[in-house]
């Protein structure tokens, strides 16, 4: 008792309107940008004279886990099975988010941390890229695909997708962080580069490295785009394609579209709730030091 007693005598002397007033807005901007996840999530699980009610209703009241049999279905009756397109995404996804990282880092480690004739040469000419819109570099990129011979391969999924200058830019920004003198003690002590790399500055760049996997894991996971303009096998295509098949299925699949968001998207939330911490400090110092 004389524990809580004192919780409350501490709470009350921090205690101010004006606090009050702040998280209470807060609180009430949160739940109104949350208001489509919930829908969203909500309209999965509805059965179908729900989802065409009039005036649309918010929360389900019979929820029904048929719209996931339906979308199943849906997909099975194709010529590929469902099973077949999650797994072109986790194995597309994965290695791109794998070869993202350790290009991103291994590059800004270089151009910040190591000295070499051209290094800032490069770094601008990085930053320089985030003015073009991925778009206008679309045609250039399907001619070198196809010039390499990556027409109907997974890295035709892959590769496009490795050479992102905004990953790169914050993993540059979040290393320059890294004091230079814990560095040299490891060269001192005998380490060699790759080493000091890969046991010092990686370790200490946790956060711009979950970020930089959230990002792309998020970026990719959603991308129907690949397999429309590489890809041609229907065995090869990924899960957001199959989806958006389903989406244009007309009122008949409404149930499956919704069930199809749902998954589509709970992926990304799963990735994000758990690395939320370290992208929210790496946004923090991303912009403290050029």
């Amino acid at each position: 008792m004389n524990g809580l007693a004192k919780r409350i005598r501490r709470f009350r002397r921090r205690f101010t309107w004006g606090w009050f007033f702040t998280y209470a807005g807060m609180l009430v901007l949160v739940g109104f940008t949350a208001l489509p996840l919930v829908y969203m999530v909500s309209t999965a699980f509805k059965p179908i004279d729900e989802i065409f009610l009039f005036p649309p209703r918010f929360f389900v009241r019979k929820p029904t886990l048929s719209n996931f049999g339906d979308l199943v279905a849906a997909v099975d009756s194709q010529v590929v099975p469902f099973l077949r397109y999650v797994i072109n995404s986790l194995f597309t996804t994965i290695m791109t988010v794998v070869l993202t990282v350790t290009i991103t880092s291994m590059g800004a480690y270089s151009v910040d941390k190591i000295k070499f004739l051209g290094r800032k040469a490069i770094f601008r000419i990085v930053i320089l890229s985030l003015m073009f819109s991925p778009p206008a570099a679309q045609i250039p990129i399907y001619m070198a695909v196809s010039r390499l011979g990556m027409i109907d391969t997974y890295w035709a999924l892959i590769v496009p997708n490795l050479a992102t200058p905004m990953y790169f830019f914050l993993m540059k920004q979040f290393i320059s962080q890294i004091p230079d003198s814990i560095l040299e003690s490891a060269r001192i002590d005998g380490a060699t580069e790759f080493r000091t790399y890969l046991s010092v500055a990686m370790p200490m760049a946790k956060a711009a490295i979950s970020t930089v996997v959230v990002f792309s894991f998020t970026a990719n996971w959603n991308n129907a785009g690949g397999s429309i303009i590489y890809i041609t096998k229907q065995a090869m295509r990924t899960l957001p394609f199959a989806m958006s098949t389903i989406s244009a299925g007309g009122l008949a699949r409404a149930g499956a579209a919704a069930a199809a968001v749902f998954l589509t998207t709970l992926p990304t939330i799963v990735v994000y709730v758990f690395m939320q911490s370290r992208v929210i400090k790496t946004m923090a110092f991303s912009g403290i030091k050029g």
